[in-house]
């Protein structure tokens, strides 16, 4: 890319930075994609909550999975088909595999999950075991 002379008698950073933010936009991963999916976690005293965004996957194609206190989600985004000798423009979505690991707070089992996907959301909750749900003790006057 070619880059006006104005930028460099003005300001002697300026074409640095120029070059630098033609960079970050096309070829070194920016922190906003550095983990796919990405994830909302949040928990209150009935169960945990995640919530993720699988846009153009089939709720098939992911797989959930509960061990170790430890909850995994995987799955696989498959590159769209484009026509024979179609030229990209752009690329900025990823394909391929994924996989997230999100560490509990409590210990689960399968049988406590609820996963739903609707509009490419994924929401998963996990029910809070009964022997650890924070229990009310309730004070007797003497």
């Amino acid at each position: 890319m070619l880059y006006p002379t104005y930028l460099r008698r003005s300001d002697p950073f300026a074409l640095m930075r120029s070059m630098m933010r033609d960079l970050d936009r096309g070829f070194w991963p920016s922190p906003s994609r550095a983990a796919f999916p990405a994830v909302n976690v949040w928990q209150d005293a009935e169960a945990v909550a995640v919530t993720t965004e699988l846009p153009a996957i089939e709720p098939g194609d992911i797989e959930i999975a509960v061990k170790d206190n430890v909850l995994t989600i995987s799955g696989e985004r498959t590159t769209p088909e484009v026509s024979e000798g179609a030229r990209w423009h752009r690329g900025e979505r990823g394909y391929g595999k994924f996989s997230r690991a999100i560490r509990l707070p409590f210990a689960a089992a399968d049988d406590k999950l609820e996963a739903k996907m609707a509009n490419g959301v994924l929401r998963i909750f996990i029910s809070r075991p009964v022997a650890e749900k924070p229990k009310k003790i309730e004070i007797k006057a003497a």
